[in-house]
């Protein structure tokens, strides 16, 4: 299978939550991540932009009416960044959350720089 773009993590953000995830969350998660790694272009229902925070996207998974989200960027066009991910309890996506994920990539970004 050919990948049309490279998904990576940044320390341990993603891998906390996955590990979390009980093993049906878990294969859900890397059936979405799998098809964002081999679909140009990924519908915005697995992989959508965060209104208002340039950059900064949540991938999509639901399983067994639960509603899970894991933020991330792209860095040299193809590249996806993983950070923290959630179970969403509400329609909107907390702001808490938004704001923990936008101090991650800003931080992220800051350590590309040296």
């Amino acid at each position: 299978m050919e990948y049309v773009r490279k998904i990576k993590t940044y320390k341990t953000y993603y891998k906390e939550f996955y590990i979390a995830q009980s093993d049906e969350v878990r294969a859900k998660i890397d059936y979405v991540i799998e098809l964002i790694k081999t679909t140009v272009r990924v519908p915005v229902t697995y992989l959508k932009q965060i209104e208002g925070v340039p950059g900064l996207y949540e991938i999509r998974v639901q399983h067994a009416g639960n509603i899970y989200r894991i933020f991330c960027c792209n860095d040299k066009v193809q590249l996806v960044i993983l950070f923290n991910g959630f179970q969403k309890k509400t329609q909107k996506t907390p702001l808490n959350e938004i704001r923990k994920a936008t101090a991650i990539m800003k931080e992220y970004f800051a350590t590309q720089q040296i």
